[in-house]
This record gives structure tokens, C-alpha cells and sequence, in this order.
């Protein structure tokens, strides 16, 4: 949830200052609700970044821009300004897709399109997810707008409908970790899985903190669930170091200071090179060597 406001300008001063290889976003990026002038200059603000090095998005709500009769399916500035490589991962849509990089399998999903069980989306991530060889990226990793899990006030519930018809594919799946938007602050999740905390499923995020000009979510539900490790309501970004095919650290850095703060940071191993977990992938799952 990024926009263009004065505290955009901060997360993209301190992302710049640290060296990455691709910057993903999970939706909400111009804030242009319409307004089609709001896209030129929030691609004006964004040039400088995105022309060195890759953004790969997914679509947000505030991407939607419907139109009656005229176009009720709505993304149609979305679609037309950020164009992503769907077509190499046989997407027939813009609103989700899938790539590689640095040992890493992306999926971005879309969350206001149709996922349902017998959705073209449901059918391709279903074919995508079979495809993918962990001996070849031992990461998998899931982005979407509308958070599966979130202890936050703001936005209850959004997310569970594609939860209830995602999540199984997911989890049977080895995917390592979730990245959700759209509630304006930042949380983190233990492994979970329906609810419950497991020692294979996804860690999830929400880090839709990136200084949209909505202000931030403030309240939590107290107290918080057990499968919450982290929670805060402020503006700021995440990095995500992919050191080796089995561990990653993850940091997020709060905005509040002059310089950026590290807050939360965790390091965790993939799930493909945990024989508990890897027996049990559907898909191309690396083989271990047994002793």
C-alpha cells in the first residue's frame, strides 16, 4: 500500500539505501481511485527506482477503478501502466502471474479477481504450483492484497473467502511465506495453517505499511492470537535475504526514525529442506539422502 505521500517518500529513500534485487509490492500502489493524473505522478515518483531495478505488483482494491457498463471488470489503468510478464507462466490475466528469482518460485496472486475452485485463476495456480522443481528453487513464496490472517481491526474477514479456497493448495504445496497488504500496518504470523500454528505451513505477513495517504490501521483485537508473533502500526518496509537454498532472513524496518529501524527480523529455514516437511510436498520436491 504504497502512494505518494511524504511518508512514501521516506520507505522509498530507505529501501534505496540498501541494495536489493527486485522490489515486490502486493497491490495498492497510485492511489489514483480514477483520478487518472494520480497514475502520471505516481509514476514519476517511482521512475528513479523501478527503471533500475525490477517492481513486480500485484493488483490492490484501489486498483480496481470500475466503471458501470462501461467497465465493470475494472484494472483497466493497471492493467495498461503496470503490465507484468503473465504470459511466461501461461497466466491469461495480468492480475496474477508467477516468476523466478535468485533460487526463489514468486507467485502473485490476485485477490479481486476470481478464485474460486473453478476460476481460471484456481486452475492456473493449481498447474503452476505442480510445476515447480524445489531442486531448482527451494523457495516458494505467495503475495496477495487482502490478508488471510490478520489480528488487526481494520479489514476483518476480507481475505477468508479465497483463504477457504486457496489455502489447502498452498499448504500441500510447501509455500515458505505469504505476503498480504491492504491493513495499513505490520504484522507477522508463526507457521500456520487453518488457523492453527504448524511446523510446515506458510509464515504470513501483512506489510501494508507503505505510506498510503489513508493513515495507518492503530487498533489490534486484544489479546492478541497466539499465532501472532508481531504487530505494528506503523509505516515502514520489508527485506527479504535469500542467503542459500535453505536459509533466508527477514527484516521489517520502521520508518519513524531518520534512518530506518530495524523492528522485527527472523531467520527461518525453507520448508523443502526439512525432511518433515519436504516428504509431505505435492509437486517436485527435492530428495533428501537418507544417513
Amino acid at each position: 500500500d504504497l502512494g505518494q505521500t511524504e511518508w512514501t517518500s521516506s520507505t522509498l529513500d530507505h529501501i534505496n539505501s540498501s541494495n536489493y534485487d527486485v522490489l515486490l509490492l502486493p497491490g495498492d500502489l497510485s492511489y489514483a481511485d480514477t483520478h487518472q493524473p494520480l497514475w502520471d505522478s505516481f509514476g514519476r515518483l517511482v521512475e528513479p527506482y523501478a527503471s533500475r531495478r525490477p517492481w513486480m505488483v500485484t493488483e490492490g482494491n484501489h486498483e480496481q477503478e470500475t466503471f458501470p457498463i462501461i467497465y465493470p471488470e475494472g484494472f483497466k489503468a493497471y492493467n495498461a501502466r503496470w503490465s507484468m510478464p503473465h504470459g511466461e507462466s501461461d497466466s491469461n490475466s495480468n492480475l496474477y502471474y508467477s516468476f523466478d528469482v535468485v533460487g526463489t518460485h514468486i507467485i502473485m496472486l490476485g485477490s479481486y479477481t476470481d478464485f474460486s475452485v473453478d476460476s481460471d485463476q484456481y486452475m492456473w495456480l493449481t498447474n503452476d504450483l505442480a510445476k515447480v522443481d524445489r531442486s531448482v528453487t527451494p523457495w516458494l513464496i505467495v503475495l496477495l492484497h487482502a490478508p488471510w490472517y490478520n489480528s488487526n481491526m481494520a479489514h476483518q474477514g476480507e481475505g477468508e473467502s479465497m483463504r477457504l479456497a486457496m489455502e489447502e493448495l498452498l499448504n500441500n504445496s510447501g509455500v515458505d511465506m505469504v505476503f498480504a497488504g491492504h491493513v495499513h500496518a505490520y504484522e507477522r504470523f508463526t507457521r500456520v495453517y487453518d488457523n492453527s500454528a504448524t511446523p510446515c505451513g506458510p509464515i504470513h505477513l501483512t506489510i501494508g505499511d507503505g505510506g498510503n495517504r489513508e493513515g495507518l490501521a492503530m487498533t489490534y483485537k486484544e489479546p492478541s492470537p497466539s499465532i501472532s508473533l508481531y504487530r505494528e502500526a506503523s509505516f515502514g518496509h520489508g527485506r527479504l535475504r535469500i542467503v542459500n537454498e535453505t536459509h533466508a532472513h527477514w527484516s521489517w524496518h520502521r520508518n519513524d526514525d531518520s534512518a530506518s529501524v530495524v523492528a522485527d527480523g527472523v531467520w527461518f529455514e525453507s520448508l523443502s529442506s526439512l525432511p518433515s516437511c519436504s516428504q509431505n510436498i505435492v509437486g517436485k520436491a527435492p530428495q533428501h539422502d537418507e544417513l
